[in-house]
């Protein structure tokens, strides 16, 4: 999530980023159907077909992280994955680096997905089953994956990246010691190619789409995708799955999920034993955000912020509970 000073809506600069692109002049209006949290995302129109700007300040974002993004869309889609596609600026670049009054920005064009999202839709046992099957088949080419270039980070990474964030809030020592305790378990789970790889990490409902038309699913939003243990995504994904599903048809509706993936990749052993410590992790990952992202306070501050820190404050209460709550990670 990004720092509440860059949550305002700015469509004088996301026009003047997106001028690095073709796209439809009448279609600037559908600025207004904007979101912003760990990008500015803003929908356009070129020659009549809906795509989206996405651009972030330079100083919330890593170089080589975007660019290794990109660079496994590209190999998804080479293998017929139902990905986003990445459009290539004026200029021949999917990754643009635009100055700006407002400071410097990366930014990236993506064609729409077809379908809608799988929160939104009815969730039969087909969709949820390909729902399954569409990361069971992301981690089959995972598995299969060789980065020629800069090579996105790894769980380690983003604990280090944790580590250093804590250091600026010294009174968080129950939130440091959970770093160091996940430090140590994953430090003596074994990797392998069946368990470890590049994974999406935000394989959630609102960002896979089900397309009727063919009867599979299309993911978008890979910009939190880490290398981590393949159970990562399945919790993260069957969590959100359970959001959005009657509680009395939750255990039906994960065991369908579970057989769609296994029709892709074997789901083992290993990644039901290590389903909490996945959990703790993206508890702790997004407390961290959520903490750097209030940080800076303002005088007179507008009332959606107003609101919003006080959700987000009340959120980062919740998740800093249960630091503590066992000795180890099981």
């Amino acid at each position: 999530m990004l720092k509440l000073r860059y949550l305002y809506t700015n469509e004088d600069l996301a026009a003047m980023i997106l001028c690095n692109w073709e796209f439809d002049e009448d279609s600037l209006e559908m600025f207004q159907y904007y979101r912003i949290s760990s990008n500015a995302v803003y929908p356009f129109r070129r020659e009549g077909a809906a795509q989206l700007l996405r651009f972030a300040p330079a100083a919330e974002k890593c170089k080589e992280n975007i660019e290794a993004e990109l660079a496994f869309i590209a190999y998804l889609r080479a293998e017929g994955y139902g990905v986003m596609e990445a459009v290539k600026s004026k200029r021949g670049e999917e990754l643009a680096e635009a100055r700006t009054p407002w400071g410097n920005y990366y930014a990236s064009v993506f064609k729409h997905v077809p379908g809608v999202q799988i929160g939104r839709a009815e969730l039969r046992d087909d969709i949820v089953f390909s729902y399954g099957q569409a990361l069971g088949r992301l981690h089959k080419l995972s598995s299969q994956y060789e980065p020629a270039g800069s090579k996105r980070w790894s769980y380690e990474d983003v604990l280090m990246w944790i580590e250093e964030e804590l250091a600026n809030y010294p009174h968080e020592t129950a939130a440091l010691r959970e770093a160091e305790r996940l430090r140590g378990y994953f430090a003596q789970v074994p990797k392998t190619v069946h368990t470890y790889g590049l994974i999406h990490y935000d394989f959630e409902c609102d960002n896979v789409f089900y397309d009727e038309a063919t009867g599979s699913c299309y993911a978008i939003d890979f910009d939190d995708s880490m290398y981590h243990w393949y159970a990562m995504d399945i919790v993260q994904a069957l969590d959100s799955l359970k959001d959005c599903i009657a509680e009395e048809s939750d255990e039906q509706k994960k065991q369908i999920f579970i057989e769609g993936y296994q029709t892709e990749f074997a789901l083992t052993a290993e990644d039901e034993a290590i389903l909490t410590a996945c959990r703790r992790f993206a508890s702790l990952y997004s407390f961290v955000r959520m903490l750097r992202s209030i940080a800076e306070q303002w005088e007179h501050e507008p009332e959606w912020m107003v609101r919003l820190r006080e959700r987000l404050s009340r959120r980062i209460a919740e998740k800093s509970s249960c630091f503590d709550m066992d000795v180890q990670v099981k």
